[in-house]
């Protein structure tokens, strides 16, 4: 409990008594989930709206081609049937002529793979991933990053290393990346796409880097694209004209791709996500996976023992809906980016918001680009540890995470979502970070 000011805008005694009920020991280093239970607790017992930037959930619509696709599958009884484990034709074809008209890349359709959401679909890589090769060992994470990634790791009692990407972009990113791979203990290297939390976006002479070194070393990039067309910078919307997507599989044949349908067509609830295995690796050997599974060919021993022991495939009545989804867009009839350009535009002005009330961006540029407006930003105040400020904002009503949780170095920093701050309430974000500066003056 850091405030000594008693007249917030949340009651401090409110706030005081929500965080002993919950015997938090620290806010500011609370999981994501927490922040949320501890949200609901605090609005609940106060009677007070927060402005929440804590969860990174769609805050749009589901995308209604989809909704009737799956009610259509649904009264045709599909949810009766298992679904194959490796999904539906009809899907895997239509995500991978989305790969080849949004990614320019080409794809088999045997090798894409609908998932419970691109979660499920990162701890499969991570499970499978560390059982090809015995001197191979260890995930590297290119932070900041999604935590519950890391924790994933550390529940399957999985190695990880990592290093925040911010003092490395450009030619710096060879360097640091080649003294990682070289000791020969990474079987995979991890990042986002947009990224998740710092907004940061590679460019493609940086994924060619992080392309060669994966192909020198014979590592698995994991290239995790949550936030699909949203560097808003550019127009990723129309099917088969570029700008495409940037994705590291142009520049290597050891990838896996995630794309989740969350974010792109607002489809979080009903868990669908693609996992898209390069040709090259869904058809490698690894002699050390028959200590696990019953191929050492990657891609059987990915759909027939990973994924099969983890859900035996993913909801019947979702993939119909993600196939309606995909087709929609890939015939150029269902533009995905229009509606998600509501992200950046609310970014931008709550950005300004901050600015203007004393705080800072802490990930500001793409090397010399300023970073683009999207679905999330990151923010600090002078003189405070984003432990301290996340634990200090409770009582002003806003909600974020910290950058610590995150890989980050900045420690000073805060990550905010956008999605779920409706326009109407950007006039009581600008009065409570108002009241924020006035109690918290800079020298």
């Amino acid at each position: 409990m850091l405030t000594t000011i008693k007249n917030t805008p949340i009651p401090s005694e409110i706030v005081d008594r929500v965080i002993q009920e919950m015997r938090l020991a620290s806010v500011g280093k609370a999981s994501i989930r927490e922040i949320k239970r501890l949200v609901d607790n605090i609005e609940i017992a106060s009677g007070i709206s927060f402005i929440r930037m804590e969860m990174g959930v769609p805050g749009l619509k589901p995308a209604q081609v989809g909704v009737n696709a799956e009610i259509e599958a649904l009264l045709k009884g599909v949810a009766a049937i298992y679904p194959d484990i490796d999904g539906i034709p009809e899907l895997k074809n239509e995500i991978a002529r989305f790969c080849k008209l949004f990614l320019d890349i080409d794809v088999l359709p045997e090798t894409c793979i609908p998932t419970v959401g691109s979660m499920q679909g990162s701890f499969a890589a991570f499970m499978t991933l560390s059982r090809t090769n015995k001197s191979k060992d260890t995930t590297l994470f290119i932070d900041p990053g999604f935590p519950v990634h890391k924790m994933q790791n550390k529940v399957l009692g999985l190695k990880t290393a990592s290093f925040d990407v911010y003092n490395y972009r450009g030619e710096k990113l060879r360097e640091k990346l080649e003294s990682y791979f070289k000791q020969g203990n990474i079987h995979s290297v991890l990042y986002s796409n947009p990224n998740n939390p710092a907004w940061i976006c590679f460019t493609d002479d940086e994924l060619k880097t992080i392309g060669e070194l994966a192909n020198k070393y014979g590592v698995v990039v994991i290239e995790d694209l949550a936030y699909f067309g949203m560097d808003f910078r550019k127009d990723y919307s129309k099917p088969g004209v570029p700008p495409h997507q940037p994705t590291v599989a142009k520049y290597t044949d050891n990838y896996i791709l995630m794309i989740s349908s969350s974010k792109a067509f607002s489809y979080a609830g009903q868990r669908i996500g693609m996992m898209i295995i390069s040709e090259h690796l869904f058809e490698s050997r690894f002699e050390d996976l028959l200590e696990y599974y019953n191929s050492d060919v990657f891609g059987r021993a990915m759909v027939f023992g990973t994924v099969y022991c983890l859900s035996s495939g993913t909801a019947h009545s979702a993939q119909y809906a993600l196939a309606a989804i995909l087709h929609s867009c890939n015939e150029g009839q269902f533009n995905f980016v229009h509606d998600i350009r509501e992200y950046g535009e609310k970014a931008h002005i709550m950005k300004e918001s901050f600015l203007a009330n004393g705080f800072k961006i802490v990930y500001d540029k793409d090397i010399d680009q300023p970073i683009a407006d999207g679905f999330y930003f990151t923010i600090s105040y002078p003189g405070m540890t984003g432990e301290e400020l996340l634990e200090e904002l409770i009582y002003y009503g806003i909600s974020a995470i910290s950058l610590s949780i995150t890989g980050s170095e900045h420690t000073e920093g805060l990550r905010a979502c956008v999605s779920l701050v409706p326009r109407s309430q950007f006039p009581d974000l600008d009065l409570r970070l108002q009241r924020f500066y006035a109690d918290h003056p800079l020298a």
